[in-house]
């Protein structure tokens, strides 16, 4: 039984930079978000009249209220960006599910989201205290390491979860397979002999926790993670 577990694919490469199936993925999956968002609030009245709005009015409710109850009301500002992290971790997660890669299983892409975090802590930072009094804690160099292992804890802790989630089930569908083939060689029906009936049943139900509730579990913690960090940037 050969299983080959590898990083993301390289498509094609422009100049120095080189595009991979994730970061293809991640296009289809932004595009995709933004036609949803289009659709949700295209044509909106004062009073909702349609499904489609009351939907897209709850949703906007729902990332305020944990805005506000996370950071504070006076960080209402920040929920747009705090919904987009939220819907864009846990699309690219299920986007497993598609047989695609998951982009969130790029080590790259979780470095990225959480730099852009990062950035976002030090510029509340620099507004709050000004540049001299937020950086001056970096005089102490436990502060320094604890600043800069922010976004490195973020990143793996989302990016294991999601790869450790690939790789399992990679084995998994791997080992099924071996099983059903040495199970069905012993009835002597070429046809049947190749069906993989061990795969069917038990990698769905795994699924659900894989690729559904590690995909929001992880995504509503990087999203709480980024609020807290933030938010302590002011103090």
């Amino acid at each position: 039984m050969a299983v080959e577990i590898t990083g993301p694919k390289v498509l094609f490469t422009i100049g120095p930079v080189v595009v991979t199936n994730t970061i293809v993925t991640s296009w289809v999956i932004i595009a995709l978000i933004v036609a949803v968002c289009y659709w949700l609030t295209k044509d909106l009245k004062p009073v909702p009249e349609t499904k489609k709005q009351i939907v897209a009015e709850k949703l906007v409710s729902m990332v305020y209220d944990l805005t506000d109850s996370t950071m504070g009301k006076k960080w209402r500002n920040f929920a747009p960006y705090v919904a987009a992290l939220f819907a864009y971790s846990f699309v690219s997660s299920m986007s497993g599910l598609t047989g695609v890669r998951a982009p969130t299983s790029d080590l790259s892409i979780i470095l990225a989201m959480a730099l852009v975090t990062f950035t976002m802590i030090q510029v509340t930072g620099i507004k709050a205290k000004g540049f001299w009094g937020h950086f001056k804690k970096f005089l102490n160099p436990l502060n320094l390491i604890s600043e800069i292992a922010t976004p490195v804890s973020m990143t793996f802790r989302h990016f294991g979860n999601i790869a450790a989630g690939v790789v399992i089930t990679t084995l998994l569908y791997a080992a099924l397979a071996y099983f059903s083939t040495v199970i069905l060689n012993l009835i002597p029906i070429s046809f049947i002999q190749q069906i993989p009936v061990l795969q069917v049943g038990l990698p769905a139900f795994l699924s659900i926790y894989f690729d559904v509730f590690t995909s929001f579990l992880q995504a509503y913690i990087f999203i709480m993670l980024t609020m807290v960090y933030v938010s302590m940037a002011e103090d």
